[in-house]
C-alpha cells in the first residue's frame, strides 16, 4: 500500500460523517444493500456508492472502504447520514454486521493540489486513509483520520474552493434537499464508478439496470456557471416551459466570482432554448463542458 501523497490545500469537512460496519458480515451485508460490488473489495481500494429505495431512487451516497478485516467504514454528508444509519439497520436481521455512527471518531477532510492518481485508490497514512477523488485541474483527495490527530499539511482551503472543484468535476452528493431525487445515472453516478451492473440484487436494482439497458434516461447532470448564488435543491426553469421545473441543483461553488453549478436537467432542455435559476426569468445558466463523456442513448 502507497503513502498518502501530501496535498497543497486542505479542508476540514465538518458537514460529513462516518458509518461503521463491523463483524464477519459487513461485506456482504453492504454488498446487498448498496449499488457497488462490496464483496471484493481490497485494502488498497475505497468504493463510491449509493443507498437507494426500491423504486431506484437515491437516499444516500458515500465513500466505503475496508478499515480491517472485520470493519468497513463509509464517509457520507451529515444531513444523510441518520437516515442512512436506521434504514440499513432495518435490514440487518441476522447477518453478523453491527452498524454504528462513528463520526465522534474520525476527522473527514478535503484535499486539494494531492498528486494525480485513479480515482478510489486508496493510501494509508498509519491510522489515516486517503482516497483520490475524480477531478477536473486540481486534483482532489477525501482524508479520513482519527479525530485527534493534527490536520493534514498544507494551507486552508476554503469550503467554495472545494465545493467549485466539486462540480468542476462533474460530482454531486445526494444531500438532504436531494434525498429521492436521483435515479443514481441522473447524477451520472455510475460514470463515475458508483454503480456495478454486474453484481446481485440490491434495493432499486431493476430501475436502475432498467434505466442503463432500455435507454429510458432522460435526465443527467450538466455544469453551469451563472452570476447568482445557487442552493441545492433549488429548481431550474427552461425559457420555453416557465411552468415547470426542467431540472435541480444539486451542487454549487463560486471560483473567480462566478457561481458553479452541478444540476440534474432534462436532455431536452439541453437542446434549445435557455436555463435559468430558480424561474423561467431567472439568472441565466452557461453550459459547461464535463471532464467526462456522457454516453448516448440507444
Amino acid at each position: 500500500m502507497s503513502q498518502a501523497p501530501q496535498p497543497t490545500a486542505q479542508l476540514r469537512l465538518a458537514d460529513w460523517g462516518v458509518i461503521s460496519a463491523q463483524g464477519a458480515d459487513a461485506a456482504s451485508f453492504l454488498h446487498g444493500q448498496l449499488t457497488q460490488d462490496f464483496s471484493l473489495l481490497d485494502a488498497s481500494h475505497a468504493r463510491l456508492a449509493g443507498f437507494c429505495t426500491a423504486k431506484g431512487r437515491l437516499l444516500a451516497t458515500m465513500v466505503g472502504w475496508k478499515q480491517a478485516d472485520d470493519e468497513i467504514l463509509l464517509a457520507l454528508p451529515l444531513d444523510t447520514l441518520a437516515a442512512t444509519l436506521k434504514r440499513l439497520s432495518m435490514f440487518v436481521l441476522r447477518a453478523k454486521c453491527k452498524l454504528n455512527d462513528a463520526s465522534a471518531e474520525f476527522a473527514v477532510y478535503g484535499l486539494l493540489g494531492t498528486p494525480a492518481a485513479d480515482a478510489w485508490t486508496l493510501a494509508r497514512d498509519g491510522d489515516a486513509v486517503q482516497i483520490a477523488l475524480p477531478a477536473a485541474g486540481t486534483s482532489r483527495a477525501l482524508r479520513v483520520q482519527p479525530a485527534s490527530a493534527p490536520a493534514p499539511e498544507g494551507t486552508t482551503a476554503s469550503p467554495e474552493d472545494w465545493a467549485a472543484a466539486e462540480v468542476e468535476a462533474g460530482m454531486a452528493w445526494v444531500r438532504g434537499a436531494t434525498v429521492e431525487a436521483f435515479v443514481p445515472q441522473m447524477i451520472n453516478f455510475e460514470l463515475l464508478g458508483g454503480v456495478n451492473f454486474k453484481k446481485g440484487c440490491y434495493p432499486g436494482q431493476e430501475v436502475v439496470a432498467r434505466s442503463q439497458y432500455r435507454g429510458t434516461l432522460k435526465r443527467r447532470l450538466q455544469v453551469f456557471e451563472t452570476d447568482a448564488a445557487a442552493a441545492i435543491g433549488q429548481e431550474i426553469f427552461h425559457s420555453a416551459d416557465p411552468s415547470q421545473p426542467a431540472g435541480v441543483v444539486a451542487g454549487s461553488g463560486t471560483r473567480d466570482g462566478r457561481t458553479l453549478v452541478a444540476a440534474e436537467v432534462k436532455l431536452a432542455a439541453m437542446e434549445a432554448g435557455t436555463l435559468h435559476l430558480g424561474a423561467a426569468d431567472g439568472a441565466p445558466l452557461k453550459p459547461r463542458a464535463l471532464p467526462y463523456q456522457i454516453p448516448a442513448q440507444a
